[in-house]
């Protein structure tokens, strides 16, 4: 089999619910990063590309009618480019990465965009078509932007709780108290701003045309511990998850560029980072933050090395519980986790994540010399994914 390599990556900045990048539409931001990608690659006839897979959560929304496909369309692209989305809830993204990889590897690719998008600003009020015709009762709209709606009534309950409760149940099982998660969560914001300051984005990071926003919009500098401190909890008068240990809600895209050794040429660029190995998992739905833990440690056995081996590791913060929860049962030093900070501070669009932390990971590696990171991610309703990549 031939191998996958990752080229490039490239994100706009992730915009707050409701802030600067709440007026751009989906569509537009996909196919901003998708044009961006192509034109990061020197030598790369558009003619060349053989699909373009992007992640998205919702899809209920301006993100309809196969956003991938539309991305091609409004970025110029050549017509006879595909494209194709795909939703593994948090882990679209990643899961985009994975299925390009997979394409190139069995030859039926040999350069593919990846990656993803999500505007949690704009994901619409759904409601369900009535049962019969001329209904005399009232109708509810429902909320599309994060989490379990229109459940099916077999669902068993504890499968359906709250991604908040579930983090909940999660801290209590693993034992991690408020403390250590806003002692994570300060980290975070003090990470990404950091990483800004000293131009690591400068790579990884487009700003969208128009928009006012030249950096991640979530990332707080002068957060402290008593600030998180003070912050009640959400989910449970007694519980440990507040706004400030939690990723928030956000907008934003990513794209990958991905391609065969041979691809080196066509694109013109050297490669980052060999996919290396991959896996996903699934477990109880309540815990699905805990999954990342099997689904890292099997694609590290995919890929023939162990944790001893791993020099950074990009781990998505869903929330400071269930990273933590993770943490603590890889045999990693925690401080090669999210060196560039995190989820918590940098923002979570559910669809675009999956790329991001791949992008950081390959260029982490990059700065501070690793041969073998690992990315990983929880996904709503009990699953995890993650890619360990070589470098190039």
């Amino acid at each position: 089999m031939a191998r996958a390599f990752l080229y490039d990556a490239v994100r706009t900045p992730f915009g707050r619910y409701g802030g600067a990048l709440s007026g751009t539409r989906p569509d537009d931001l996909a196919a901003f990063v998708v044009g961006a990608q192509v034109h990061r690659a020197p030598a790369l006839d558009p003619e060349r590309i053989d699909d373009v897979i992007l992640g998205n959560a919702n899809g209920a929304g301006e993100d309809n009618r196969d956003v991938a496909r539309m991305a091609v369309l409004l970025a110029g692209l050549p017509l006879s480019v595909p494209g194709v989305t795909v939703n593994r809830l948090c882990g679209s993204s990643l899961e985009a990465a994975i299925q390009a990889a997979r394409a190139i590897e069995t030859g039926d690719a040999s350069v593919v965009i990846a990656g993803g998008v999500e505007s949690m600003s704009r994901a619409p009020w759904v409601m369900l078509k009535p049962d019969k015709p001329f209904p005399t009762g009232d109708a509810a709209l429902v909320s599309t932007t994060l989490g379990w709606r229109l459940v099916n009534p077999r669902m068993q309950p504890e499968w359906t709780v709250s991604l908040g409760e579930a983090t909940e149940r999660l801290a209590e099982r693993y034992q991690v108290d408020r403390e250590r998660q806003d002692e994570f969560a300060l980290a975070s914001h003090a990470k990404a701003d950091a990483a800004w300051r000293e131009g690591r984005y400068a790579s990884l990071v487009a700003p969208y045309p128009g928009v006012d926003l030249d950096r991640d919009e979530g990332i707080r500098a002068d957060s402290s511990l008593d600030k998180l401190a003070s912050l009640k909890p959400v989910f449970r008068p007694d519980g440990t998850v507040t706004a400030g240990n939690a990723s928030p809600l956000n907008d934003g895209a990513s794209a990958l560029l991905l391609g065969s050794e041979e691809a080196s040429d066509v694109i013109g660029l050297a490669p980052l980072a060999r996919i290396a190995g991959r896996a996903a998992v699934a477990d109880e739905p309540q815990f699905f933050g805990y999954a990342p833990v099997e689904a890292a440690n099997r694609a590290l056995a995919a890929a023939g090395i162990g944790w001893k081996d791993v020099g950074a590791v990009e781990l998505n913060e869903a929330f400071a519980a269930q990273a933590l929860a993770c943490i603590d049962a890889w045999d990693v030093d925690p401080q090669i986790v999210n060196g560039w900070g995190g989820a918590i501070a940098i923002g979570h669009p559910l669809g675009a994540s999956g790329g991001r932390i791949l992008g950081t990971l390959a260029r982490r590696m990059e700065a501070e010399d690793a041969r073998w990171g690992v990315a990983a991610i929880c996904i709503g309703v009990g699953q995890g994914l993650a890619v360990v990549l070589e470098r190039a």
